[in-house]
């Protein structure tokens, strides 16, 4: 017989740090969006309480969500070794990240913490679902083995994205904890439309999608492809270049932005998209943080992403081209930005990389006009920390640029049309 029955996908190490300094109570003030409606032993129908006062060991479980089953014998092992030591290691990585200052460096807890989050994704009820989709597994059997196979697939792709840790300590309001803790944002992906229906999410390999992942009740990490920070004028479902998920990546520690404060309505709009992007259970500190709809300025969905919220500062951005790795013994190996190698037939793309540096001008002024000069993130530049705020010559610099790159912009896209 299994040593125990409840499996949490949402580890409980993980909901604690959403209860830290929040109060005295561990306990939260867990939503559930749609509640069964049960028959009493009398024969009366009622339906269960949406709202739940629980704590941690309550949440975000499901009785033998893991074990696998054969006639006569069942196991737990996925549960207690796999995910068991994917959580040991990315514990300690989710500390690391939440507390991550320049110009610190540390590879495994980045190969730690990459594992976790993509298994993350899938490890979940949607996630679950979604992967039964995608390999058409027959059983429950066959589907945890395919987890256990692909619970890498979106490390690649994360590797190569903008990393932005956000910060939430100057707000009232802080994050909020969902099902699918994982959330996957794209402008043109509304919550019903055919992307996001039953067990679909935005695929991450789409231009525009942007990885929302809450590191405590105060930091969140957001990831957004590089293409599109690049170019957030192009079609956000567009696919990304190069992506391929199964294979390697390059990371720079130094291109992390932080220090980004986040005002209390932009808490509010994470909390927003995290919760629309649930699948039935949301949980936080504070009950009022479970209904940031009865607060949110937006009126329609494409408003998040058109308003930048999610993006990363473009001025903290180098528009670099290729790394290359050197190896004892002289040999050397080369990669363009987008994990392309030599021998790829769009690797080191002249006129993509044109196009993209003429978008990446202009969206550099419109962010600097939109935001005035002080950086809503900054990353490590040169040996040192990059500047909190530009002076009046370089601010200057940077409206210019919108009003230079965007009418090229513009020209091109006719004459697409």
């Amino acid at each position: 017989m299994p040593s125990y029955k409840r499996h949490h996908y949402v580890p409980q190490w993980y909901q604690y740090r959403f209860l830290d300094g929040c109060s005295g109570e561990n306990k939260f003030h867990y939503l559930d969006m749609n509640p069964e409606t049960c028959t009493a032993p009398n024969g009366k129908k009622y339906q269960r309480k949406a709202l739940l006062r629980w704590g941690p060991p309550r949440c975000f479980y499901k009785e033998n969500l893991y074990t696998t089953k054969f006639p006569g014998w069942e196991s737990t092992e996925i549960e207690e070794r796999f995910f068991g030591e994917i959580d040991a290691k990315g514990k300690d990585a989710v500390e690391y990240f939440s507390d991550f200052t320049h110009p610190s460096v540390d590879p495994d807890a980045l190969n730690a913490f990459l594992p976790y989050i993509s298994s993350q994704k899938l490890r979940t009820p949607r996630g679950l679902g979604y992967l039964k989709k995608i390999t058409k597994s027959e059983d429950k059997n066959a589907l945890l083995f395919e987890l256990q196979k692909l619970h890498r697939m979106h490390c690649a792709l994360w590797t190569e994205s903008v990393w932005s840790i956000v910060d939430a300590s100057d707000a009232n309001t802080k994050f909020i904890i969902s099902d699918n803790p994982v959330t996957a944002y794209n402008q043109n992906c509304f919550p019903e439309s055919h992307w996001c229906r039953g067990f679909n999410e935005p695929g991450i390999w789409l231009d525009g999608t942007h990885s929302i992942f809450p590191l405590s009740s105060t930091k969140c990490l957001i990831l957004t492809n590089l293409s599109w920070a690049r170019n957030p004028y192009g079609n956000p479902l567009k696919g990304r270049p190069h992506p391929e998920l199964f294979r390697s990546a390059m990371f720079n520690f130094t291109t992390i932005q932080t220090n980004r404060m986040l005002s209390e309505q932009e808490v509010i709009s994470i909390n927003y998209v995290i919760k629309k992007r649930a699948d039935r259970y949301i949980a936080a500190a504070k009950e009022d943080w479970l209904y940031p709809e009865k607060h949110i300025d937006f009126k329609r969905w494409d408003d998040i992403g058109k308003s930048y919220l999610l993006m990363p500062d473009p001025r903290s951005i180098t528009f670099s081209s290729e790394m290359i790795i050197g190896y004892k013994g002289g040999r050397a190996d080369s990669f363009d930005e987008y994990g392309r190698k030599v021998w790829h037939s769009d690797y080191n793309d002249e006129k993509r990389r044109s196009d993209e540096w003429n978008s990446f001008q202009a969206f550099q002024g419109e962010y600097a006009r939109l935001f005035g000069p002080k950086r809503r993130g900054i990353s490590f530049e040169f040996g040192r920390i990059g500047k909190e705020e530009d002076n009046e010559d370089f601010h200057k610099y940077h409206l210019s640029l919108e009003q230079e790159y965007k009418p090229l912009i513009r020209r091109r896209r006719r004459r697409r049309r």
